[in-house]
């Protein structure tokens, strides 16, 4: 207050004060878009990064940038073994009628702005793609576009391919921040892409591996035989995983077919030693003459256990086998799944039998042998659980599923009709399978003889 005891008036802020204001509003803001950014920039990494599977990974990468900088559209061209074109264009943001529009079209094969990306790899800004000088237009019926943010994807210092939105939602052009924002994602996904390439290529070694322990079924005349084994479609989980699905046929010195399918507990590297171990033993062991299916399958585990630590394996040993003028059925099961017959003009049946306990439990418990007649031509289907087994659904459903699937193509040939069953197995896949199908000869023995 002055003398009077009146307040001064009061100075209100000048221009450059309120400038000044505005300036600092402008940077606060600016800060919250980039802290925002980060958050998102640091989401989009994480999302990118959670898939294994190569096809999967580029998808969310095209759509993981189109939302950071809200793209309209986006595209990521994956570069040819002679980085000079595309080998993959994966478009994202089309509606139905725009694809429509394009059918017929092919993908672009890397000219133009596109060509300019894969030969000058640094990040490139296009305000208006029709003016630019080395624009090449679009095809007939592709949706306008006008603005263009490229950036180029890396793989061990190596440019795998580019990465291309177009016309962000809000109307505007892409700023530098946008740039930057999908540059730092780029780097991102070229350590995922390559992480999904090793684990693509481990997955296919594993498999390969598998595959080769299993055996080339010999020729077995007058009986025949065919099988299929199917890898878990949930190895992504686990890329190192080989399973323990095996299976063996093979012709016996006394005219008898031998059949064994097993399953080894466990998904690593032991179990598939393991399996390759038991068939190899196992071979040896059926040579014996006229041995029981039981004594085999007993002998078996007492000399595994005796030279090994094998783990818990489950088995169906059958043998076919003639007798007088029809064929006979001798088989034992040490806790595996019963086998399926499908006989000419019958319905399937699953020989439903006291069953043994599983190989590397005790050697002291005896499994018993079961007889079935078989008529001539009938085909006896052996199978892991992993045909069947469903999380949702009990055993049984399983179980009658495959009968029906395997009655309505017993007509095929064996070849096909494993390839059927193990293509449209009843289970979720959650594990791997195999199934193993052996056919009597269409006459009797004594016909042939």
């Amino acid at each position: 207050m002055d003398e009077r005891g009146q307040r001064p008036p009061v100075s209100l802020p000048g221009p450059a004060y309120r400038t000044e204001l505005d300036r600092i509003a402008e940077q606060l803001q600016e800060l919250a878009r980039a802290q925002r950014s980060m958050q998102a920039l640091l989401d989009a990494v994480l999302a990118v990064s959670r898939d294994l599977e190569l096809p999967v990974v580029l998808h969310r990468l095209v759509t993981t940038a189109m939302d950071l900088v809200g793209a309209r559209y986006g595209a990521l061209g994956v570069l040819d073994e002679s980085g000079e074109g595309l080998s993959e264009f994966i478009p994202v943001g089309l509606d139905d009628e725009e694809y429509e529009a394009l059918a017929g079209i092919e993908l672009p094969h890397g000219r133009g702005l596109l060509g300019h990306l894969i030969h000058q790899p640094a990040p490139l800004r296009v305000e208006d793609i029709a003016s630019h000088p080395e624009s090449a237009g679009f095809p007939e019926g592709h949706p306008p576009m006008r603005t263009l943010l490229g950036v180029a994807i890396s793989v061990r210092s190596h440019i795998y391919g580019n990465l291309y939105l177009c016309d962000r939602k809000d109307g505007k052009p892409f700023d530098a921040h946008d740039e930057a924002v999908v540059v730092a994602l780029a780097g991102a996904a070229g350590v995922a892409i390559e992480n999904a390439r090793l684990f693509q290529q481990t997955r296919a070694d594993a498999e390969r591996f598998q595959r080769m322990l299993l055996p080339r079924l010999p020729s077995l005349g007058p009986f025949e035989a065919a099988a299929e084994y199917r890898p878990s479609t949930e190895r992504e989980l686990h890329a190192g995983q080989v399973g323990g699905d095996w299976y063996d046929a093979l012709l016996l010195s006394d005219g008898a077919a031998a059949a064994i399918i097993g399953d080894v507990v466990g998904h690593d590297l032991t179990a598939a030693a393991a399996m390759a171990q038991t068939r190899n033993m196992l071979r040896a062991l059926l040579f014996d003459r006229r041995t029981p299916p039981s004594s085999v399958l007993t002998q078996l585990d007492r000399t595994l256990h005796a030279i090994t630590e094998n783990p818990v394996t489950t088995a169906c040993l059958a043998r076919i086998e003639p007798a007088d003028d029809a064929w006979v059925l001798r088989w034992s099961t040490a806790g595996h799944p019963p086998p399926l017959v499908l006989a000419p003009g019958a319905e399937p049946a699953y020989l439903h039998a006291e069953p043994g306990v599983p190989l590397g439990v005790d050697t002291a418990l005896a499994r018993p042998d079961h007889v079935y007649p078989l008529p001539p031509g009938a085909t006896v289907v052996l199978f892991t659980d992993g045909l069947v087994e469903h999380r949702r659904h009990s055993l049984e459903t399983g179980l009658d599923a495959l009968a029906a699937l395997a009655a309505e193509h017993a007509g095929l040939p064996l070849d096909e009709l494993c390839r059927v069953l193990a293509e449209r197995h009843p289970s979720d896949g959650h594990d791997d399978l195999a199934v193993l199908a052996i056919r009597a000869p269409r006459r009797s023995p004594h016909s042939r003889a």
